[in-house]
């Protein structure tokens, strides 16, 4: 990465960061960290206190039946294509400040100066603010953005969190109509180009020195729920041989997994067991039941396919050895998916304008942006975070690199709306 000097901004970086740190006030935890679960009330504050940011910008703002939250600019021609900017807002259990945050807010930031500045963009700009990117509540990720685009599957609505609550009532709770669902239909071709503005979330770019990143495509993540069933029993007088325990079983796959995920020195496959059940829960009782995620991501779907059959082999002989049932629940199954190479360009270019040669790398984690790619061209830029933190309240992302980020996504949005980005 070069970077002769800093580079001039055109955004108000005092208000953007002002406004990061406000947001974080809404599900505080600790001195640092944030939870704002998806449809919870915290969500729902943080997701008001935005709309009154878009408002304050110029923006027209609405919540619609998905949970997101949209802000329009209006351009000279309505009816075009529009250009959409954005991120999400809801947070993991155990989140940081950044994560989403940057990318709703620096939208704004973005929306904003084009409005202090006098430009009138050619089309409509929309900032959005999407429902429920995490996937931790429900254990389903990118529900706005495929509610918004008409990719919602059977039965999300009835899925419940781990307090009995399903969707469809945290929607009603959140003041959305679920009934709405029924004659909303995705208008192909509406949406021109989405840019999204995000933390790394990883180590790249700290390594290479660099503030910012171009993002090349974002790896397919597989997300599975296992539950595997035996007998209880008394630990003390079952004998090992006679014995069906279910967290015996999960543990050989959890191993495998790991040793799966490793087998290809280089390679960026990655497994994680991240949240697991016990039934009954009890000191001396053999586990009967267990109940446990898989995500297993890659950006090559031969090699990350390879490893599924793999791991399906271990599951059924764990469960063969140790007398369980089984059942797989597949949540979450998609390719990797490619930044557009016109939004690249147009990315490289005003990068230059501003003094810099961003490097380009892979996004591990999804976003946003992986449900959009298949309703429109997408790119991303990546800002740097410290030690590559992230879902944890020490994720980290300096004022400066963040502003950066954020100066190009509002000059890259700038030129896209002057008619100078070409798709």
């Amino acid at each position: 990465m070069t970077m002769n000097k800093a580079p001039q901004t055109s955004i108000h970086s005092q208000r953007l960061h002002r406004r990061i740190e406000e947001l974080a006030q809404i599900g505080k935890i600790g001195e640092t960290g944030v939870c704002r679960l998806a449809l919870s009330k915290e969500d729902r504050a943080g997701v008001e206190l935005v709309m009154s940011w878009m408002e304050e910008a110029g923006m027209s703002a609405r919540i619609d039946p998905f949970g997101n939250l949209i802000g329009v600019l209006q351009g000279r021609n309505p009816e075009a294509p529009v250009l959409m900017l954005g991120s999400h807002v809801d947070s993991q259990p155990y989140g940081g400040r950044f994560d989403g945050a940057i990318g709703v807010l620096g939208a704004i930031e973005a929306v904003q100066t084009m409005k202090e500045n006098g430009f009138v963009p050619a089309m409509n700009i929309e900032a959005v603010a999407f429902c429920d990117e995490e996937g931790c509540r429900f254990n389903k990720g990118l529900f706005g953005a495929r509610g918004m685009t008409g990719k919602l599957e059977e039965g999300e609505l009835e899925r419940a969190d781990k307090n009995g609550i399903t969707r469809r009532q945290a929607l009603l709770a959140f003041g959305c109509d679920p009934a709405a669902f029924e004659g909303y239909t995705f208008e192909e071709g509406r949406i021109a180009a989405f840019l999204e503005l995000h933390i790394e979330q990883g180590p790249v770019l700290e390594a290479l020195g660099a503030p910012v990143g171009i993002v090349t495509g974002i790896s397919g993540p597989l997300w599975w729920t296992v539950e595997m069933t035996g007998f209880a029993g008394h630990a003390g007088s079952v004998p090992m041989p006679m014995r069906r325990d279910a967290l015996v079983g999960c543990a050989k796959v959890i191993v495998a997994l790991d040793e799966l995920a490793r087998r290809e020195p280089g390679a960026p496959t990655v497994g994680t067991v991240g949240s697991l059940t016990v039934f009954p829960d009890s000191r001396n009782i053999i586990p009967e039941k267990v109940s446990f995620t898989v995500d297993l991501r890659d950006i090559e779907l031969g090699r990350r396919d390879e490893r599924e059959r793999e791991l399906r082999s271990v599951i059924d002989k764990a469960c063969a050895e140790h007398g369980l049932r089984y059942t797989i629940r597949e949540d979450t199954n998609s390719e990797p998916r490619y930044c557009s190479e016109w939004l690249k360009d147009v990315l490289r270019s005003e990068a230059a304008a501003l003094g810099l040669t961003p490097p380009e790398l892979m996004s591990g984690p999804f976003h946003d942006s992986l449900t959009m790619s298949y309703v429109c061209d997408y790119g991303m830029i990546f800002v740097r975070c410290k030690d590559g933190i992230s879902h944890n309240p020490e994720e980290y992302a300096s004022p400066e690199d963040i502003s950066l980020g954020a100066e190009l996504l509002y000059r890259a949005a700038l030129s896209i709306a002057s008619g100078k980005g070409d798709g």
